[in-house]
């Protein structure tokens, strides 16, 4: 049960924040979005499975297997700060975006670096894959899914018209509520709620 809460309040938390961040995007850059007429109930279980299966992936990989090890042996915030770095570069490369512009490479490594220690410290403080996979899931479902920003192309609402090009302030708020603002909240939430883990602990794989 405890388990189950972890998952669903870290994917609540994030897939609220998702709907936030595209809606104030639409709203700033003057986009609409409507429903897809050739969307249906199948689709959405595709498209779902897929996302699903991308960040169990990413979790078994990033936070099952290398973070655990790294935990045991140099201590929770140095394996957390790692795993990071690591996701984030990973990122370079799933996005395929190695060797393109250096703005654009610091801008993917940073949100993506700065989820990576969200998921990262949350699995560290529960010792458990559940949280860190549903925060994942959260904003990744409602990212491709609801508002078909990803691989998988146009799902459930599809996008009208051309963005306008918003302010640099504008979209540095769009950057830290993504980057500093969600993980900063789930950090401080899981230090006033697992206080007593040690720094050195080491997750229990499940």
């Amino acid at each position: 049960m405890k388990r189950c809460s972890e998952f669903l309040l870290g994917m609540g938390f994030m897939a609220a924040l998702a709907v936030i961040n595209f809606s104030w995007q639409a709203s700033f850059k003057q986009i609409t979005y409507e429903i897809n007429p050739e969307y249906s109930g199948l689709d959405f279980f595709h498209g779902s499975f897929w996302v699903f299966r991308s960040v169990l992936f990413e979790e078994l990989l990033f936070r099952g297997a290398i973070l655990y090890l790294l935990i045991r042996y140099i201590g929770i915030i140095k394996a957390c700060l790692l795993s990071s770095v690591i996701f984030g570069v990973y990122h370079w490369f799933s996005y395929e975006v190695f060797g393109a512009r250096p703005v654009l490479m610091l801008y993917i490594f940073l949100v993506t670096g700065m989820g990576g220690w969200m998921f990262a410290f949350a699995y560290a403080k529960t010792k458990s894959l559940f949280a860190p996979v549903g925060l994942h899931l959260g904003w990744n479902l409602v990212t491709a899914i609801v508002f078909s920003s990803g691989p998988l192309g146009n799902q459930w609402l599809i996008q009208q018209g051309e963005a306008v090009h918003a302010s640099d302030w504008i979209t540095l708020i769009f950057f830290s509520l993504q980057a500093v603002v969600a993980p900063g909240l789930v950090t401080l939430y899981l230090l006033g709620r697992y206080k007593s883990n040690e720094r050195s602990a080491v997750p229990v794989m499940r």
